[in-house]
Order: structure tokens, then C-alpha cells, then sequence
């Protein structure tokens, strides 16, 4: 193991290509300058090529392991491990060697007496070929895990920079650049940002709706998944800024790496589908009835086989007639073999068949033909929030715009779901043109953005940040922009032709881009007649602090009193409460610096743009003009498939990885709870419910449960406790972070078009439109094919045991 100052890594005796790694340094909780002496690195020079080689014995290559799974004989095998299939194999060996012996004894065999065992023959022979190809495709989920694993990095190493090293050669202690883009190789530890700002996309492993801010400060040690702001996690991806990161786990040991062993480990755990297991006690107790009656029968005759000889009218001696012994015991085996309903399996292939085809109708893809039935025998629906309840899309909710005077302050509720421009509109919107100070607020949020919006495939979907994204959108609702030049109009046919006008008009010659601590975004603007203006949007309490006036209705400015900050804050805190994220916007009129900058580099004004530390000074002295409430809000439809399931006597649980006070907001919205109800004993996070003594006790309890900040092995774990409990357990997801806990439960639900392949790949079932009310119409037509399943044993069953009576007498 390497000592505090790095020294002794690779000093130890190697035996094997790996090692045991050594204990986790929990990098995050400690200093940038800890992290470097601890691994014993310079971020500027790296890693020696001898270090390199003394680590890689310890921690072997950076990729996932590769799980032996079971060989294909083993698999056919489990085919024949169901009481039913045994019971009819050995009733079609029976027949067959029965056929053949009667064509013996008769001299001539005829091919009629064979149909029967080779059609039982055929039906296990199908029913096995099916087991296995699904067995196999299971595996499918590891692999589907290793393809969004980064293949190259960029690395320093012997103080030179390597653009493209294999992803799989990096070792913990090695110094990685990330820029926009880029794919995370392995878990890192940022130590230093080359942007303003840092920000990753790792919805698909925490579960977060929004791609998260980095930062290069330390945390605290405790801190979950999600509160590791100064690491970056393998299978990411950058979505904005770049920095200068340090391996700290790599291969298995990294987050990705666990997913990837609990997925293992959940496949290895499978169990038997509630109509398995009732099979199987049926096939239990038909073995014990048939072969009791079988052999009464079978000793009902002993006195035909056995001939006495009397004397003076009583039994003295007898002789053992094998023939008839046997006679009596082909009977008897006929009996059994006719007792025994052969057709069920197919019967049962072609209903679960068939109920495929009706889910598929209503957008549920089975990809494991027993989930039909197990859908039917759902007693818990657990739900992840983010694209399953919601629909995975930033739209604004709520604008807030200055009144006629400083007092004032007006509301407009904004309706609309999607990215669609045409979704919804504003609520007591003014007739006419915009006034001055909506027309303000709508080129801020056109012009201060980089989003844009496109239509495929039907649907709506977001290019950069869906929050900016969302602001386009409502830029599109609010209309054209109020101007008498109309000869830079785009083509009626744009999708935001609104917002195109608005960046037409007014064109950026400059942009201070967000980060962290001033916590907004600037552009500097040249409009038409060649005044300079700076707009901004951020977080509403920077921007009011950095602004001494207001913005008007009627354009008019007045400076910004305390009772006008006051109505600002406290519409602020009641979006907040609503679970909105809130922007704020302001603009700057006067730029004496900037008033002949026209984007040249040679320009005074442009050495102050190249130093992010002049940004805060640039945005002083604002005009505060209004602010939205974003939130990814839930599908419409979700609300009365709640109901549903709850007059179905289904529980439903929300599993999220997302921020707890939006959870909670999304599931008073929808039902899950009440709206005035009490929830703080209903609604944890996943570290509070695992430091539950009872957690069995806590997850019994009625209604809905909610479970945010959740990590993978939080949802495995809650998923684990219910089919315990002897809940037949429902799982849905779309990350990376679901697909431990979809492998392990009954059915495991993913999104089709948001899913991740790995989700989809551990699944049994994916939903096509991702919509939580296809898996409650899923569960009516599972309970509905359970029922007549059902229903068709005991038909054949009792069809069975009366041939059988009528025929043999019995």
C-alpha cells in the first residue's frame, strides 16, 4: 500500500497481474494539495512511466470485469429443473417405452402410439430453446454497460501531454484534462478548472434532472453520491467547461464499477414468477395424487396376478403371474400418463404469447415473456421521478414581471410540458403588443442563450441546457418582439422564429459566461441603432444585489426601494416552496468600457472580458426587470393512473435520486401524497432510510413512500426488503443507477426513449412512450392474463382427471 507521500506504491511483493487495491482515499473530503501528495503526483508533470507500471500491478487495467456466465448445458439443464416439465418427461418416456413394448408383444408397432410422447417430446424441447435464448440475453446488460465506458483520454505523464492514451491503461494517481464533450474515463478528483465553470451530465447515474456544477474545493467525507461536487464519475459526460482532473478509482472500483457488481450479483439471485411457483406446487401435489391412486389401483389388482390354490375351500398356495403383474402395471403408468395435462405448457407459452402482442398495443414492449403474468401479481409499483412521472423536460411554470409602479408586481401562469412551442400558453396574457418590460424580459431570455430547440421524430427535444431551452420556448409563447423594422424577420416556418427575430435585432458581440460564484450569465448586445447593452439572467438574490433600480411596465426605471426587493424575495420564496427553479433577469444600459467594442481582440475592452475575475464589476449597477419558476414538470396523466393503482390495492413508491424538496412538490402534485398531508415520517432519503432500525416495519406502512438522494445500492436494497416482505415487486428506471434494482426485481420496467441501453438491457419490460399510466394499463392486462391462465388449469387439469375416470372406470 503507498504511504501518505506516495513513495512506497508498487513496493510491495507481486504475485499476480492484480493486486488487492489498496483501502479508498476519500479525495473529496480532502485538500487539492492532499490529493497530490497522497498519490504522489504533480499535476503539471504526472505520473513517471515507472510509476505507471507499479500501479497497474496493483490495480490492473481500467475496465469492467468479465463475468463467466453459466455454460449452455447448464442452462438446458434449468430448463428441466420445473416439478411440471420433470412430471411430463417422465410421463413422455413412459408412453414412448409403453408404445414401444405393445408393438413388441403385438408384433407390429403402430406410428399412432408414438404421436403422443413425441408431441410432449416437443413441447419441453421448444420451452427449453425459449428458456435459454432468454437466459442468455440477460448478459446482455454487463455488456451494455462496458459501451459508455470512455475509450481514450487525454493524459499528462513524464511532463508531456498524451492526447489519446486508451482509457483502459489509466491508473489512479494519473492526471486527466476533460473538456466539453468528453466522456469520463474514470472516477476523478477535479483539481483544477481551466473554465469558469464545470458542468456534467451524470443523470444517468444519480438520477439528477440537471446537469450538476463542479467545483475543485473538498466536501464533506460523508457526503453521498451526489454531494461529491469535486468528483467526476466514469461514464458521464462534460457538458460544459473543462478542467484538470486526478484518478482516484478506476476499473471496478469506480461508481460505474459497483453498478456493474450488483448487477451480477442481482442476475445470480433471480427467482421463480409467482406462476412458477404455483405451477410448481401444483405439479407437487399432482405427482402425490397420481401416484397414490396409481398405486391403488395398482394393488387393487394384486389378487388377479397371484393364482391360490384351495384346499377344502381356503387359499393354501399360490403362483406369482409375472405377466399379469405387469398387465396391471402398464395400466396403472397409463392411468398416470393420461392423468397428466400435456398441453399445458403450450398453453401457457401461447397465452403469455398472446398477451405480449395486447401490451405491446399499449406501448409496453415485453421483452421476457413471464413479466406478462408477473404484472399481473404487482403488489408495489416502485417509480423513479425524473422521465417517468415527469416528463424529463424544463418548461416554465410561472413569470413574474414589475407592475405599473414600484409596489407592484405581476403574476402569469404558464401552461405547457414539453419543448414544444405550441404546448400550452400564458395565462391573463395582455392583448395587443408586449409592454416594454415583457419585451425586456423576453430578449434576455432569447439573446442571453445558447439552448435551441429541434423537432424529431414527432417530438420536441432540447440542444444544450434544458433550463435556457425552456426559456426559448416561453420566448415563443410570448410573441414576437415589438419593432417597426421588419426586414430582418426570419421565415414564417421556424420553429423560434421569435427568438431568432429577438438575436437578429439585438446581436452579441460578447459573453460572460456563468460560474459559480457570481452565479449568473451576461451577453453584451449591439442592437440595430448601434446602442450597447448588457444582458443578464442568474440567481435571483445575486442579481439583486448587484441591481439599484427597476424596470417598469411602461419601460420607465426607478430604483429598486425595499419594499419593491421584498415583493421580489417573497415571490421568490413562494416559487422556491413550489419546487421552482428560479431565474431572475436584468440588463445594464450604460458600458462607457464597451460603447466601440465591436468584438475586435485589439479593443482595450477586450482584455476584460478574457479575465472572468472582471465579469462581477462588468454586472454592476443592473436594472432588475422580472424572474421565471422552471421545473421539469409531470405528465398529465400520471395522477389518475395513481388512483388506479390505488384502487387496485397497488402501493406506489417514488426512488430518486433527485432533490428531496422537488420530489416531494412533484408527489403532492400527482397524488402520491395528499395535499395538506403530513409526510416527514413518508418522505426519506436513501442514507436516512438505510440508518432505519426497522426498515421492513417502515416500508409496511399505507399510502405512498417517497425515497430521494437514493444511490443504486439504496433502490437495491429497498427492492430486496419488499420481495422479503413477500411483495411481488415492480421496478422502474431509465439510468444506470436503476439497473441494479431492475435486475433484481420481479419486473423491471425501462424507459424506451429516455432509458439508457443498460437500463433497457436489464429490464424485462420497456415502456415505448415512457409514461407511468402504460404500466398501470400493462398491470390491468397482466392481472387479466393471469386470471384466464388461471382459470384454463384448472380447465385442463379438471378435463384430465375426467377422460381419465371416464375411460378407466376410475
Amino acid at each position: 500500500m503507498m504511504g501518505k507521500g506516495g513513495e512506497d506504491y508498487g513496493k510491495q511483493e507481486v504475485s499476480s497481474s492484480k493486486m488487492s487495491a489498496p483501502e479508498v482515499f476519500p479525495a473529496w473530503g480532502r485538500e487539492v494539495q492532499e490529493c497530490e501528495k497522497h498519490y504522489g503526483v504533480s499535476r503539471r508533470s504526472g505520473l513517471s512511466s515507472s510509476d505507471v507500471e507499479k500501479r497497474r500491478k496493483i490495480y490492473g487495467l481500467n475496465e469492467l470485469e468479465n463475468h463467466e456466465g453459466p455454460s449452455i448445458w447448464s442452462l438446458i439443464l434449468e430448463q428441466f429443473q420445473d416439478t411440471l416439465v420433470r412430471i411430463l418427461l417422465v410421463a413422455a418416456v413412459i408412453s414412448f417405452v409403453l408404445a414401444w413394448y405393445d408393438g413388441e408383444e403385438g408384433g407390429e408397432t403402430e406410428i399412432t402410439a408414438f404421436v403422443e410422447p413425441l408431441v410432449i417430446f416437443l413441447i419441453l424441447i421448444v420451452n427449453a430453446i425459449v428458456g435459454v435464448w432468454q437466459e442468455n440475453n440477460a448478459e446482455k446488460a454487463l455488456e451494455a454497460l462496458k459501451e459508455i465506458q470512455s475509450e481514450q483520454a487525454a493524459v499528462i505523464r513524464n511532463n508531456k501531454r498524451i492526447p489519446n492514451l486508451p482509457a483502459k491503461e489509466l491508473v489512479p494517481g494519473d492526471i486527466v484534462e476533460l473538456k466539453v464533450g468528453d466522456k469520463v474515463p474514470a472516477d476523478m478528483r477535479v483539481v483544477e478548472l481551466i473554465s469558469s465553470t464545470l458542468r456534467l451530465e451524470q443523470g444517468s447515474l444519480t438520477g439528477e434532472s440537471e446537469a450538476v456544477n463542479k467545483t475543485n474545493k473538498a466536501v464533506p467525507e460523508d457526503a453521498d453520491i451526489q454531494g461529491k461536487r469535486c468528483m467526476v464519475f466514469a461514464g458521464t459526460t462534460v457538458v460544459n467547461g473543462n478542467c484538470i482532473c486526478l484518478v482516484t478509482q478506476t476499473g471496478m472500483e469506480t461508481e460505474i464499477g459497483k453498478v456493474h457488481t450488483q448487477i451480477h450479483v442481482a442476475s445470480q439471485s433471480e427467482e421463480d414468477t409467482p406462476l412458477k411457483k404455483k405451477l410448481n406446487e401444483f405439479g407437487e401435489a399432482l405427482t402425490m395424487i397420481i401416484g397414490v391412486v396409481c398405486a391403488l389401483v395398482w394393488l387393487i389388482n394384486v389378487k388377479y396376478f397371484l393364482d391360490w390354490e384351495y384346499v377344502d375351500g381356503w387359499p393354501s398356495n399360490f403362483k406369482f403371474s409375472f405377466e399379469k403383474c405387469t398387465y396391471y402395471f402398464e395400466i396403472a403408468v397409463a392411468l398416470a400418463v393420461a392423468a397428466i395435462p400435456e398441453g399445458l405448457p403450450a398453453v401457457i407459452t401461447t397465452c403469455l404469447a398472446l398477451g405480449t402482442r395486447k401490451m405491446a398495443q399499449k406501448n409496453a414492449l415485453v421483452r421476457k415473456l413471464p413479466s406478462v403474468e408477473t404484472l399481473g401479481c404487482t403488489t408495489v409499483i416502485c417509480s423513479d421521478k425524473t422521465g417517468t412521472l415527469t416528463t424529463n423536460q424544463m418548461a416554465v411554470a410561472k413569470l413574474v414581471a414589475m407592475g405599473s409602479r414600484a409596489g407592484a408586481l405581476r403574476h402569469f401562469r404558464v401552461d405547457g410540458t414539453t419543448y414544444s412551442p405550441f404546448d400550452g400558453k400564458i395565462h391573463d396574457w395582455p392583448c395587443g403588443r408586449m409592454d416594454a418590460n415583457l419585451q425586456m424580459i423576453a430578449k434576455i431570455s432569447a439573446v442571453c442563450n445558447d439552448a435551441g430547440v429541434a423537432q424529431s421524430e414527432h417530438k420536441y427535444v432540447a440542444n444544450g441546457m434544458p433550463t435556457e431551452a425552456a426559456l426559448k420556448v416561453l420566448v415563443e409563447k410570448m410573441g414576437p418582439p415589438a419593432v417597426d423594422d421588419d426586414r430582418s424577420f426570419s421565415s414564417s416556418g421556424d420553429l423560434l422564429r421569435c427568438c431568432q427575430r429577438w438575436n437578429e435585432n439585438d446581436r452579441r458581440i460578447a459573453t460572460l459566461e456563468f460560474d459559480r460564484d457570481r452565479k449568473s450569465m451576461g451577453v453584451i448586445v449591439n442592437s440595430h441603432s448601434g446602442k450597447k447593452s448588457l444582458l443578464v439572467k442568474g440567481a435571483v438574490e445575486n442579481l439583486l444585489e448587484r441591481s439599484n433600480s427597476i424596470q417598469l411596465l411602461d419601460g420607465s426605471v426607478v430604483a429598486l426601494g425595499d419594499n419593491s426587493r421584498s415583493l421580489i424575495l417573497q415571490a421568490l420564496h413562494e416559487m422556491s416552496s413550489d419546487a421552482l427553479r428560479c431565474l431572475g433577469f436584468a440588463y445594464k444600459d450604460e458600458l462607457p468600457d464597451f460603447a466601440t467594442y465591436d468584438g475586435d481582440e485589439n479593443h482595450p475592452a477586450h482584455g476584460l472580458l478574457l479575465n472572468p475575475a472582471n465579469y462581477s464589476s462588468i454586472e454592476r449597477n443592473l436594472t432588475f426587470v422580472g424572474l421565471v419558476g422552471l421545473r421539469d414538470p409531470p405528465r398529465t396523466e400520471v395522477r389518475q393512473a395513481i388512483e388506479d393503482c390505488r384502487a387496485a390495492g397497488i402501493r406506489v413508491m417514488v426512488i430518486t435520486g433527485d432533490n428531496k424538496n422537488t420530489a416531494e412538490a412533484i408527489c403532492h402534485e400527482i397524488g402520491v401524497f395528499g395535499p395538506n398531508e403530513d409526510i416527514r415520517s413518508k418522505s426519506l432519503t436513501g442514507k436516512e432510510f438505510m440508518e432505519l432500525r426497522d426498515q421492513k416495519a417502515y416500508l409496511r406502512q399505507n399510502g405512498g413512500l417517497l425515497f430521494s438522494r437514493a444511490e443504486p445500492r439504496h433502490k437495491q436494497e429497498i427492492v430486496r426488503l419488499l420481495k422479503e416482505d413477500g411483495e411481488v415487486v415492480a421496478m422502474t428506471g431509465d439510468g444506470v443507477n436503476d439497473a441494479p434494482a431492475l435486475k433484481l426485481a420481479d419486473i423491471g420496467i425501462a424507459m424506451g426513449i429516455a432509458g439508457t441501453e443498460v437500463a433497457k438491457e436489464a429490464s424485462d419490460m420497456v415502456l415505448a412512450d415512457d409514461n407511468f399510466s402504460t404500466i398501470v394499463a400493462a398491470v390491468g392486462e397482466g392481472r387479466s392474463i393471469y386470471n384466464n391462465m388461471k382459470a384454463f388449469i384448472r380447465f385442463i387439469s379438471l378435463h384430465s382427471w375426467s377422460l381419465w375416470s371416464v375411460t378407466d372406470g376410475i
